[in-house]
Order: structure tokens, then sequence, then C-alpha cells
């Protein structure tokens, strides 16, 4: 099992993306809210104005960018749910995309795939 990890500029399509995921047989995800350090670097003190940050939340109901977060059961299928992004919001190899990587679980217990797995050494 894999811990899928992205962050996604484009906010604007999560739910597009949310529901290619669904198709594609992953279980589930988590979303956070999240922001760049670019973005905090931008404001002295790392506040961003109050003003601002109301403008960009009207503007198109989203914060600054999304972090998703999935255990999926193949390193295949943590490609396909690339392959996903990138048809929907453009390459991530481009600025402002978002970014993306996949880390290989030691141990995973519980969630929406019903089953768990022990540390490999034990």
């Amino acid at each position: 099992m894999y811990l899928f990890v992205m962050v996604l500029n484009h906010t604007d399509k999560m739910a597009e993306i949310i529901e290619e995921f669904k198709r594609i047989g992953v279980k589930g995800a988590t979303i956070l809210d999240s922001i760049g350090s670019g973005r905090v670097r931008k404001f002295p003190g790392g506040e961003i104005p109050i003003i601002a940050g109301l403008k960009k939340l009207l503007e198109n109901g989203y914060p600054h960018n999304k972090t998703i977060f999935s255990v999926v059961e193949s390193l295949e299928q943590a490609r396909e749910m690339v392959d996903v992004v990138e048809s929907i919001v453009g390459d991530f190899t481009q600025p402002g995309t978002g970014i993306v990587f996949c880390l290989k679980l030691e141990f995973f217990h519980g969630g929406a795939l019903g089953s768990s797995l022990k540390n490999q050494g034990d």
C-alpha cells in the first residue's frame, strides 16, 4: 500500500477530480486546506490580509490550494490518479499546477480500504 499526497493549486477543479478518483476505484481521500510558503512570504509577518483572504474566498469558494491524502493499494493506482489529475488541470511539471508524491507504507490500519498492512519486517 502507498500514501498518495498531492498539493493542488487548481482548487476549482476539486469536485471533478474527486469524481474521477471514485470512477477509477479510489476508495477515499482526506482533503486539507493549505497554502504554499511562497504565498505566505509575500506578506510581512506571514499574515495574509483579511481583505485579500476574503476576496480570494469569495472569488471561487476555496482557499489557495488543497492537499489531498489517500491510501492506495498499488503504485499503478497512484500513477493512474496522477494521469487523471493531469488530464483535468494540466502537466504537473508546469509552474503553478501543484506537486504530487507517493510513499510506500510500512503500516496501515483501518479506513475505507477495510484492511491493514503490518510492518514488513514483522
